[in-house]
């Protein structure tokens, strides 16, 4: 099971979160370096894509959120849950 973390700077980097995901790649979404307005955007867009591809989103906590691709098993997503930072 492939999970990758994405920490971005600022919004230009939503392109990797959307690739990775439509890939079907688990992504850890790590805003905490980012400002809330833009952290935002991240979620607004993350939410989107979710509903778009019928995934899920988790929070980590108050700004990591673990977006679940459509198609992983629970017993995936629980392992994921494990290994998420």
């Amino acid at each position: 099971m492939i999970l990758e973390t994405v920490r971005p700077r600022d919004y230009n980097d939503v392109r990797h979160v959307g690739r990775y995901f439509r890939e079907g790649i688990a992504v850890v979404m790590d805003l905490t370096t980012v400002a809330d307005d833009e952290a935002r955007q991240f979620v607004d867009f993350a939410a989107g894509l979710i509903c778009g591809r019928r995934g899920d989103m988790e929070r980590l906590s108050p700004k990591v959120f673990l977006l679940i691709p459509s198609g992983l098993a629970a017993s995936d997503a629980a392992a994921i849950k494990a290994e998420a930072p």
